[in-house]
């Protein structure tokens, strides 16, 4: 017999939307709480405060009051929440958000101490804000300037925490990588420069939390990693048969468009490339229910003996219209591309896939297919777990989850 049986779901956001509380898709994440059930909710955003954070930065605090008090989480009596919202600060600001909801049924709840190197017990509910460099309960890093030249202030960094569940520790890693800043240039190499500066941050966060300064547990590692399509791949698959047209800067002789034409057909316009157009008319290809562009996903098969993931069968979470009545569209921006991921140590997975064979109640899918989620799909984990499963000692039979 479990000592306890609990489901928890991560949730995956990326708020460049929320330029209101209650906008349509902020109402779909209570949905997905009352269907699951869960006991342990973790959500992790992004870009929190939207993109023109300045002017935004102010609903921060009335989401964050109307989420904490919102009937989906009238049962969790504790909680934590961690917002950077310090953007004043060129040098550490990376606009991330976690929030942690903890059930009133659970006991025995403990979150690490990375100064004390200890466990502290969870109580009550908290908000810690602007500067939290000096907050011992959580890593926090910005990645350096050099990491990605190209962009003038980069807002791409990770945040760390650690849970003890019922005797189950476990990191919980808020991440957010680097970007495709040109389609042009993403367009010319397989794999593009910008597969490799995201590899590269990417490793240094999986370096970061397994050396040896604590004691190793298993973690899941979840946001938005801006993972691309093979750019290259997928241009010389969805116009096999085209020509292509280059299009110059009159005074620089820079390649500003490239056009993508039928050989026959009156030569009809297949797609139009430009930095920051990627205009493909036919959308189907990439629709619900459509997974056929996912052999060109190819980036996190670098880290195939570091990070686990569990089968995607949804569309591409990036980048939807944030037109409201267009929920469905993709923008014509960029290719789209499953940029939202929830990922785990490979001692993570053995519990999970555990969790899927024994009870059938892991659920890997994205929220909001039909409405306006922002320019992303939030993306989400739900599975179940148990006492001990994230310890070395604890007894794996009684183990039905996470770690």
């Amino acid at each position: 017999m479990r000592v306890w049986s609990s489901s928890v779901s991560v949730f995956k956001l990326h708020s460049s939307n929320v330029r209101e509380v209650g906008y349509p898709g902020m109402k779909k994440l209570p949905d997905v709480v009352h269907s699951h059930k869960p006991h342990f909710v973790a959500l992790h955003c992004q870009e929190f405060g939207g993109k023109n954070y300045e002017a935004s930065m102010s609903h921060v605090d009335t989401f964050v009051k109307e989420l904490l008090s919102s009937d989906a989480m009238k049962e969790f009596n504790r909680a934590r929440v961690y917002l950077d919202e310090n953007y004043r600060s060129q040098e550490q600001f990376t606009a991330l958000g976690s929030f942690y909801f903890l059930h009133e049924s659970l006991k025995n709840i403990y979150q690490f101490d990375f100064k004390a190197k200890k466990y502290r017990k969870v109580t009550g509910k908290e908000i810690y804000s602007d500067t939290l460099e000096s907050t011992p309960m959580l890593e926090k890093e910005k990645f350096p300037q050099d990491y990605f030249p190209e962009c003038k202030w980069s807002r791409k960094g990770f945040v760390r925490t650690r849970w003890s569940v019922g005797d189950c520790a476990f990191d919980l890693v808020n991440i957010h990588l680097f970007h495709d800043a040109s389609n042009l240039v993403a367009w010319e190499t397989s794999p593009s420069v910008y597969a490799g500066i995201r590899h590269k941050a990417l490793g240094y966060v999986l370096d970061r939390i397994v050396d040896p300064r604590f004691e190793k547990v298993a973690y899941f590692v979840f946001g938005d990693f801006n993972f691309r399509l093979d750019a290259k791949s997928v241009v010389e698959t969805l116009c096999t048969k085209a020509t292509m047209q280059t299009v110059r800067a009159a005074d620089t002789n820079e390649v500003v468009k490239l056009i993508f034409r039928e050989s026959d057909n009156d030569r009809r316009v297949m797609l139009q490339l430009e930095k920051k157009l990627f205009d493909y008319p036919d959308q189907g290809v990439f629709r619900e229910g459509s997974t056929a562009l996912l052999e060109f996903d190819k980036e996190l098969s670098v880290f195939k003996d570091r990070l686990y993931e569990l089968d995607i069968s949804f569309p591409p979470s990036y980048p939807y219209s944030e037109d409201a009545s267009q929920g469905q569209q993709y923008m014509n921006t960029r290719c789209p591309a499953w940029c939202d991921r929830v990922l785990m140590s490979l001692s993570a997975k053995e519990l999970v896939l555990r969790s899927e064979s024994e009870e059938k109640v892991v659920t890997y899918d994205h929220i909001g297919p039909n409405v306006c989620m922002g320019d992303h799909k939030p993306v989400f984990l739900a599975f179940r777990v148990a006492p001990g499963a994230g310890k070395a000692h604890a007894h794996v039979h009684k183990c039905c989850v996470v770690q």
